[in-house]
């Protein structure tokens, strides 16, 4: 093979090699040794013209060695493949250290392009003289990159997955504890919240609000227009009472119209204020049913630990009294519990709940 232009210029003045610059002869056999390189290397000069490339760099451009050499970018390739391979060459030959910048070539016809690790390194063979050589190492990191690629996808379902597990598990566990007609906590939740709130105000000195609910009227709608009314009904009224509700709040059905919210942390003020908004929700709300428009309204009776009641019997028969003072008043509004006056009882124990 006849030797490329760069080891030629290397050559014309052996005497002004620099020491940091391999020797002509070292340089021949560095070409020689990549002819057979698995890795594609290649060389241009100072136009962008191929002056070396062993058989893997011509393979990836397309061509026979004998097309590449004397050929530019330009005219081997593309625009959209040319362009920014001429832009790296230009960044490559300003500067004085090797350039590390990925690269995209054609690949076969109708085939994915190629990737490429791509290192560039200008090369002065002779310091005398202004010409500049580009010297070039293409790695194909297509299949790795590939790999690469369905790797993070198969990840990101198996973690797709974890998470519909981890929803279908914690609607399991919902299942359990919700009911199913109306979404809200059921009776077994009420219990457990009540019991932990009850236990962290006597720890932590704090206070919570009871809300006793029961929708008025509900065994006379159940009888004007049957059992699928008065469960659109409870259903409208559950998802006022999911909505109004923070987190940390349990609101739950009890029985067939009664229903029962746990507050934590809120005083009797902001409890009836929250249950007021909602008392006048479940009014203005309209449950349509095979075009007939139907309303409904509740009563609200609002008992708060420790200002009401000491323990978890008091406390159900203070927010049951207001709830009744409630409907006595004519329904469709809320009622606080009435506060003890005179000596305050001793709050239980802890054991005694």
């Amino acid at each position: 093979m006849e030797q490329p232009q760069l080891i030629a210029g290397a050559q014309s003045a052996p005497s002004q090699t620099p020491p940091d610059l391999p020797s002509p002869a070292l340089l021949a056999l560095l070409l020689a040794a990549t002819e057979h390189s698995q890795g594609a290397v290649y060389a241009k000069d100072g136009d962008g013209r191929y002056v070396y490339a062993n058989p893997a760099a011509a393979r990836l451009l397309g061509r026979a060695v004998e097309e590449v050499l004397g050929r530019t970018d330009d005219e081997l390739l593309p625009p959209e493949f040319a362009v920014p391979l001429k832009s790296a060459d230009q960044a490559a030959l300003a500067q004085r250290h090797p350039l590390h910048r990925d690269d995209k070539l054609p690949g076969t016809p109708g085939g994915q392009p190629v990737e490429l690790a791509a290192v560039r390194v200008a090369v002065v063979p002779d310091p005398l003289a202004e010409a500049r050589y580009l010297c070039g190492v293409w790695t194909d990191v297509t299949e790795p990159r590939r790999h690469q690629a369905q790797l993070r996808q198969a990840l990101a379902q198996l973690e797709q997955q974890q998470r519909q597990n981890e929803e279908l598990r914690q609607e399991v566990r919902d299942q359990a504890v919700r009911d199913p007609v109306t979404g809200v906590y059921n009776r077994r939740h009420f219990e457990e919240q009540l019991h932990r709130e009850i236990d962290l105000s006597m720890r932590e000195h704090r206070e919570f609000a009871l809300v006793s609910v029961q929708v008025d009227g509900h065994a006379r709608l159940l009888a004007t227009h049957g059992r699928e009314a008065a469960e659109r009904t409870l259903q409208a009224l559950g998802r006022l009472l999911r909505s109004n509700t923070r987190v940390m709040d349990a609101p739950c059905r009890l029985g067939e119209d009664r229903f029962a919210v746990v507050l934590s942390g809120v005083g009797l003020a902001t409890a009836h204020a929250r249950m007021e908004s909602v008392r006048r929700q479940c009014e203005a709300q309209l449950v349509m049913l095979e075009g007939a428009e139907l309303h409904f309204t509740v009563s609200m009776g609002v008992a708060s630990f420790p200002h009401t009641a000491y323990d978890r019997e008091g406390l159900l028969r203070s927010a049951d009294a207001a709830l009744e003072e409630a409907k006595r008043r004519g329904s469709n509004c809320v009622m606080l519990a009435a506060i003890p006056f005179g000596p305050a009882a001793p709050p239980p124990q802890a054991s005694a709940l």
